[in-house]
């Protein structure tokens, strides 16, 4: 769904490219095992019928982006949380209860897949589950964050503790075809780090004029 460096204060939900504690040297053996976790994941929410999606860099890895070096992340309705830890933990998964009050981990050895509730402080609310996509992720059907919506939670995830454009050029490039532009500068309009990345692109020319009237 993801963190900032070590030590940095994070406003509560947000999703952000490498998630707290993950390595940043995943090895093959480890992708194959957060890989395996995403999947059992989402079959026990789509079985449990608790409504959500792939979000964070597996939902832009499936949309074409570079594969995330860390775990994953799904969204869930707020109104839904409590339903869907339990639908995790009776399908027989290792779920965990994190001290942060916006999300539950789903756990399996050295990987976990975070569960959120809340995005960048606010709840997640139904409409942006249902304007996710049912895409094929490693064989299995599941609802997809919107290429808009994924740009929109990545950007308003910076702020001055974490404001990596590395990590965000390649994900620009990639869903740049699929993103509305102009929506995503109406959302994170109030947030500068955003609307400064926003520039860099229209200077880089990775996409038309995203900064005109």
């Amino acid at each position: 769904m993801p963190c900032a460096p070590t030590g940095a204060v994070l406003p509560p939900g947000c999703v952000q490219p490498v998630s707290a504690g993950s390595r940043t040297d995943v090895q093959p053996s480890d992708r194959d095992e957060i890989r395996d976790l995403l999947k059992r994941t989402a079959v026990a929410l789509k079985q449990g019928d608790v409504p959500f999606a792939l979000c964070g860099g597996y939902a832009a890895w499936v949309r074409g982006a570079p594969e995330p070096d860390h775990d994953a992340d799904f969204l869930v309705p707020a109104a839904e949380a409590e339903r869907a830890a339990k639908v995790l933990a009776d399908a027989g998964l290792e779920v965990e209860d994190p001290a942060e009050d916006w999300l539950t981990k789903v756990v399996s050895g050295n990987s976990f897949v975070d569960v959120l509730w809340r995005t960048c402080g606010h709840p997640v609310e139904t409409d942006l589950i249902e304007r996710a996509e049912m895409l094929p992720v490693l064989s299995v059907q599941m609802p997809v964050l919107a290429a808009t919506d994924i740009v929109v939670t990545k950007l308003m995830a910076l702020d001055e503790h974490y404001c990596d454009f590395s990590r965000m050029l390649p994900v620009a490039r990639a869903l740049r075809e699929q993103v509305d532009w102009a929506e995503v500068r109406r959302q994170v309009a109030g947030n500068d780090f955003a609307v400064v990345f926003l520039e860099l692109l229209d200077r880089l020319d990775v996409v038309p004029r995203i900064s005109a009237a």
